[in-house]
């Protein structure tokens, strides 16, 4: 029997103008980009995996979709699995951000709250609560997330650097491109 997975899978592109600060504004993805991120995801889930999924509509589309596709799947919708909440950045170009803000959130990665909003060391509290739940659950098989790329890059942290603080020098550059994703080896108990 092979080791458990956390599968990550990133939303389709959200309909938004290019370079658009979005984190947990509530936009929707592009509809056929989304349909063909299910068809794929659809044909390699592995018989009856439970979706958990961002309550944010970009990713509930991709559960949903891929549910119908796959009836076996069960859908689990789960807030902690949203992207950083940007406050009032949200919905402007990232060119028109104060330059001073931006250098102060790099600065201070962890817990300065970008635009006002939620800080990295918040975030990363409500992922490594959803990733404890996902260990806890036991070897009951692969685990499958439906959400962001900032979820994304909690979890390489949690699994790569448990208990330290982030900076900007060490944080993640990489995570699945939209429509995509990642599997990582499911721990046997929670990094923290």
């Amino acid at each position: 029997m092979s080791p458990a997975r956390l599968w990550l899978v990133r939303h389709a592109p959200v309909l938004a103008p290019p370079g658009t600060c979005y984190g947990q504004l509530d936009l929707p993805a592009d509809p056929q980009a989304t349909l063909q991120s299910a068809r794929a995801l659809a044909t390699a889930l592995p018989r009856g995996a439970v979706l958990h999924h961002s309550t944010l509509q970009r990713c509930e589309l991709l559960a949903q979709s891929t549910q119908a596709l796959r009836p076996d799947l069960i859908l689990k919708p789960d807030a902690r699995l949203r992207e950083l909440g940007f406050g009032r950045w949200e919905g402007r170009p990232w060119a028109a951000l104060a330059r001073a803000e931006l250098d102060a959130w790099t600065a201070q990665l962890a817990t300065y709250p970008p635009g006002g909003g939620e800080r990295l060391t918040d975030m990363l509290a409500r992922v490594g609560a959803a990733l404890h739940d996902a260990c806890a659950a036991g070897p009951a098989g692969d685990v499958v997330w439906i959400s962001h790329a900032g979820v994304a890059r909690c979890v390489q942290w949690l699994l790569g650097a448990p208990g330290r603080a982030p900076d900007a020098a060490e944080w993640p550059a990489n995570a699945p491109a939209p429509g995509a994703w990642a599997h990582y080896p499911l721990p046997a108990r929670t990094p923290v």
